[in-house]
């Protein structure tokens, strides 16, 4: 159950980073809360695209932690070829955000064929299965695998990821990873973060909407602005805090902050992609459903697509001319 973000951490001593008997004592009260081969594998394997090549790339073996062994799926275009600009889509790597696993199920489901003739097409849907069962942040070792994706990275959800992409892309135009931002942030995961790290937890609003988390090393403006417009068709966007903030970065246009990504460990700043952003979604929002959720991370990928072809044609026909 969420802990009451007002009352001290229930596990480890306030100010004092978690020894590695506070981490066994969190991870004994994990629990499975829904199944990962019937929502994820199932889908995958009985609906899959014509255009779509489904395949493993590695397991997750967590049965010293008390839970079972995870095969990693990732779907990518059955005719790959050369000369095609290559689109990544990661999501699950919260396992806890649904919208990001169901969205890029749901995007691989309805969408991936409408897209294959133009771009080479890698989408990893559920990087951190533990975490999507378990409805987590983290990973069983207290490590939240979004801050991991770097060299020789401790978080096998990020390392086998990275290793994925690096296997099958010689280069990545275009990566949108799909999140949610949830209530559980302020009422579990940001407490338990502090607790973890015995530091004080700094509370920021969560927002009521659709936003978007550019790299701040390349925050290309109008790629991002071509995703906001393109899911404000779904769902509200995100309006910023009394300090003009979103998450206590500060706005850059309507719907959109910056971070650094690749300094941060973020799945975003794995590659050198050309055009990079990070989906966060609201499921709590009184007046949003799932399903919106689903279609805004849809909506999003749809656009980031769009937005690579058409500055692609741009660069053609300056060319030419």
């Amino acid at each position: 159950m969420p802990s009451d973000p007002r009352s001290p951490y229930p596990i480890g001593q306030p100010g004092t980073p978690w020894s590695a008997a506070d981490k066994a004592t969190w991870l004994g009260r994990q629990r499975v809360q829904r199944s990962y081969v019937d929502e994820v594998l199932a889908p995958l394997q009985t609906c899959l695209p014509a255009q779509a090549e489904l395949f493993q790339y590695g397991v997750l073996d967590y049965t010293g932690f008390g839970f079972g062994s995870y095969p990693l799926c990732a779907v990518r275009s059955r005719r790959w070829e050369p000369n095609r600009p290559v689109v990544l889509v990661t999501g699950g790597v919260h396992g806890y955000e649904t919208s990001g696993v169901q969205g890029a199920l749901r995007w691989i489901l309805h969408e991936f064929d409408a897209h294959a003739e133009a771009v080479n097409l890698l989408v990893l849907p559920c990087i951190s299965p533990w975490g999507f069962e378990t409805i987590n942040r983290w990973n069983p070792e207290a490590l939240d695998p979004n801050r991991q994706f770097r060299p020789n990275s401790p978080a096998a959800e990020s390392a086998l990821a990275m290793a994925c992409v690096s296997a099958n892309c010689e280069r990545v135009d275009v990566h949108v990873d799909l999140h949610e931002t949830t209530d559980t942030d302020n009422s579990e995961f940001g407490p338990a973060k502090a607790a973890r790290d015995g530091v004080p937890f700094d509370r920021d609003a969560i927002p009521d909407g659709f936003y978007l988390v550019a790299d701040s090393e390349r925050p290309v403006p109008e790629f991002q602005r071509a995703l906001i417009d393109a899911v404000r068709r779904v769902t509200h966007i995100a309006a910023p805090d009394e300090r003009g903030s979103i998450i206590g970065a500060p706005l850059q246009q309507e719907g959109v902050i910056n971070i650094a990504q690749r300094s941060s460990g973020l799945c975003g700043g794995m590659t050198g992609a050309r055009f990079v952003t990070t989906t966060e979604v609201y499921p709590d929002s009184p007046t949003a459903t799932p399903d919106q959720c689903n279609e805004a991370q849809i909506a999003a990928v749809n656009a980031a697509i769009e937005h690579l072809l058409s500055q692609d044609r741009a660069l053609l026909v300056n060319a030419a001319g």
